[in-house]
């Protein structure tokens, strides 16, 4: 590759399709809040996911929701290779 050529990983992802993620419903007793997060996580980069923290947060979802046995989104990540960022993108949020 040229000098002057910058390597291109994936295309920016647009607002709208951001904002998708908030559209799914758990199909079972995990609330919302949390179900949206772990479908974020598994399916936006982290800067990305950053972004959907934004309009998370801005349509009124829990950054702190629990499961039924109190875990949270750190809890059910935490011990994965690549969560790190994630986490951090969270706490962050959650200031």
């Amino acid at each position: 590759m040229r000098k002057d050529k910058q390597k291109v990983i994936g295309e920016e992802i647009s607002d709208e399709s951001i904002k998708l993620f908030l559209e799914p419903e758990p199909a079972d007793d995990t609330p919302p809040s949390l179900h949206k997060l772990i479908k974020a996580y598994r399916g936006l980069r982290v800067h990305d996911f950053e972004r959907f923290i934004g309009f998370f947060t801005e349509a009124g979802y829990d950054l702190q929701a629990k499961d039924a046995k109190g875990r949270d989104f750190v809890d059910l990540v935490g011990d994965q290779r690549q969560a790190a960022p994630y986490i951090e993108a969270i706490r962050t949020a959650r200031g």
